[in-house]
């Protein structure tokens, strides 16, 4: 998958989260899907929610939360592309979340699904595209890249230290204050706010120097 893309997918995460909608679900209970149940089916894979990233596919995610997902192309106003797909409101052991999925697709694929699309719907930081139905049925079948986690709650820092450990780094973003905690063994990064609501992105642990570099970019390491 081309680097820039991937790159692009921690940087437009902010903006997928804005356009969830609220659906009602109900709940999921298995340990799988305990957002701190991180396995390694591999040194360089993870496993979390049920799903192998890298390996299973969004079709596969579906049947795991037995819920669809609304998918889309999101094009940025810099002219990067990227398929999300969002599960909103769902209740995995008592523990409601929002979800959103970025899904691997090579760069002359996601350019080809861009032309092919039905409807474009504007917004301040690009364009929203609604995927053909031969594209949707293609996208279901891809590899999950990435999660990101939000649950509803508040969570304490402490919730955090004990299920997951020290974090390898810490990393305090200079224009809103919030602080990631590194954890690249797991591929993991949590974003704390002071008062926010806790913010989990999921990658494999081979691709976790993408999402951490742009972090030191735009940041300072805290000791």
């Amino acid at each position: 998958m081309d680097k820039k893309i991937i790159l692009a997918v921690f940087a437009l995460a902010a903006v997928a989260i804005s356009a969830l909608l609220m659906i009602p679900s109900t709940p999921t209970d298995t340990p799988d899907t305990l957002p701190w149940k991180i396995t390694h089916p591999s040194p360089n894979s993870s496993r979390v929610f049920g799903i192998t990233l890298g390996e299973s596919s969004l079709d596969q995610a579906e049947k795991v939360f037995k819920e669809k997902t609304e998918v889309s192309l999101f094009k940025s106003t810099e002219g990067k592309m990227l398929v999300e797909a969002f599960f909103d409101e769902l209740n995995l052991n008592g523990l409601k979340a929002k979800f959103v999925f970025t899904v691997t697709i090579p760069a002359d694929e996601i350019e080809g699904m861009f032309k092919r699309g039905l409807r474009i719907n504007n917004t301040p930081s690009g364009k929203r595209i609604t995927l053909a139905a031969d594209d949707l049925v293609r996208v279901r079948q891809l590899p999950i890249y990435s999660i990101t986690y939000l649950p509803t709650a508040r969570l304490e820092e402490a919730i955090f230290s004990k299920r997951f450990g020290v974090p390898a780094e810490r990393v305090r973003e200079t224009k809103s204050g919030a602080v990631h905690w590194l954890y690249p063994q797991h591929g993991l990064d949590v974003t704390l706010g002071d008062g926010e609501k806790p913010l989990l992105q999921y990658v494999s642990p081979k691709d976790f120097e993408l999402l951490r570099a742009p972090l030191l970019s735009q940041g300072e390491v805290l000791h």
